[in-house]
């Protein structure tokens, strides 16, 4: 064992520098010495990108001076922690190793290279209340991206984009209390690529936008999570932050293709992309569409909601899927194949974490509003 080994092995035990200082990986194995952290490899090649700030180095391979070390066993992850997040708002979305690159290297930049947590009481440009600016955003019909005005207000509550710079009219506005957003730098094309969700018309409605600048489109995802906040804490002012938060934005449990057949289970399967957001399960024609052809809602198995891995006897599956899951509702049931077994048991493990959560009184709202669509 080398010398920086044996040295790195009693500083790794303190609390904290088990896990990755900017995404929380387990066992990080590189270490910034200027910054006195411990970072997982991913997030070291974004440190490697602020040089003037973060000289990074392996734990393992590298050699490390003497006062290196001892700058690493002064300082570390817990400690360096109430430095740089100090004061990181509470709607503020902290990414994990799960996260896409764009998350990653603002939330990196942001603690230590703009130093935007390290002093409380700091004003913040997500809370200004109002945000102007251009997105490129993809067309509903054509699929070309081209610039729209957005505009997100606190006062209104609401997210407008215009088809023109000065048009008097917006082409939508949208509520943010019904806005999910969610980066997609894969399914977009673009690393910058956002995902916005809202409900019009009773259905599911997608909007794609990005932003050249990382920064950019991070600060109008984070703008968009603190006027949700400020709705919220309106609407419930007896809740706390940590009831509010998980209302936010938030990712989706699951993204993929299934086939699906109609109501009366007679016609053929056809090739659908699905997206399990919470308790609704929604399916498109493909990834990029713009609207919803149907929604599924998912009631909790003890309102007699269920997920199985069969299909019913003597069904005809006439797709090229033919492991099939029944999702049964109170109304009805929903046949699906899937094209592996692993992707079968993938969807059943997701559909019966969210049937096992009791529904919240939310949960019993949205139920009632499926209903009422139909």
């Amino acid at each position: 064992m080398s010398t920086n080994e044996r040295a790195f092995r009693e500083i790794l035990q303190k609390p904290g520098n088990d896990v990755c200082a900017d995404c929380g990986a387990p066992d990080p194995d590189w270490g910034s010495c200027t910054l006195g952290v411990f970072i997982c490899l991913d997030c070291s090649g974004i440190h490697r990108n602020i040089p003037d700030v973060s000289k990074v180095k392996s734990l393992r391979l590298a050699r490390w001076e003497d006062h290196e070390l001892q700058f690493m066993a002064e300082n570390g992850n817990e400690r360096m922690k109430t430095k740089y997040e100090a004061a990181v708002p509470v709607y503020y979305y902290k990414p994990t190793r799960k996260d896409c690159q764009v998350l990653r290297e603002q939330w990196i930049r942001a603690k230590y290279e703009r130093k935007e947590f390290s002093e409380p009481g700091r004003n913040f440009t997500y809370e200004e209340g109002i945000r102007d600016g251009m997105l490129m955003k993809r067309g509903r019909d054509n699929g070309q991206f081209l610039s729209r005005r957005f505009v997100l207000s606190e006062r209104e509550g609401t997210l407008k984009y215009f088809t023109k710079y000065d048009a008097k009219e917006p082409k939508a506005s949208i509520k943010v209390d019904g806005i999910n957003a969610i980066f997609q730098p894969e399914k977009i094309g673009n690393p910058n690529g956002l995902q916005i969700t809202y409900l019009k018309d009773y259905s599911t409605r997608n909007i794609f936008v990005y932003h050249e600048s990382g920064k950019e489109i991070v600060d109008w995802f984070n703008s968009i999570r603190a006027v949700q906040l400020h709705y919220l804490k309106v609407a419930f002012p007896g809740a706390t932050n940590a009831e509010l938060v998980p209302r936010l934005t938030r990712n989706f449990l699951k993204e993929g293709y299934m086939e699906k057949t109609g109501p009366r289970q007679t016609e053929g399967f056809k090739k659908r992309w699905f997206t399990l957001d919470h308790r609704r399960l929604m399916y498109f024609k493909d990834p990029l569409h713009a609207y919803a052809k149907g929604e599924v809602f998912l009631g909790s198995k003890e309102h007699g909601y269920s997920a199985s891995p069969n299909l019913p006897p003597g069904t005809q599956c006439n797709g090229n899927f033919h492991y099939g899951i029944t999702i049964e509702t109170r109304d009805r049931s929903f046949l699906f194949t899937c094209e592996t077994e692993s992707e079968q048991q993938d969807w059943i493990k997701h559909f019966n974490n969210v049937m096992s959560t009791p529904m919240s009184p939310q949960d019993y709202t949205m139920e009632a509003f499926f209903k009422h669509r139909r």
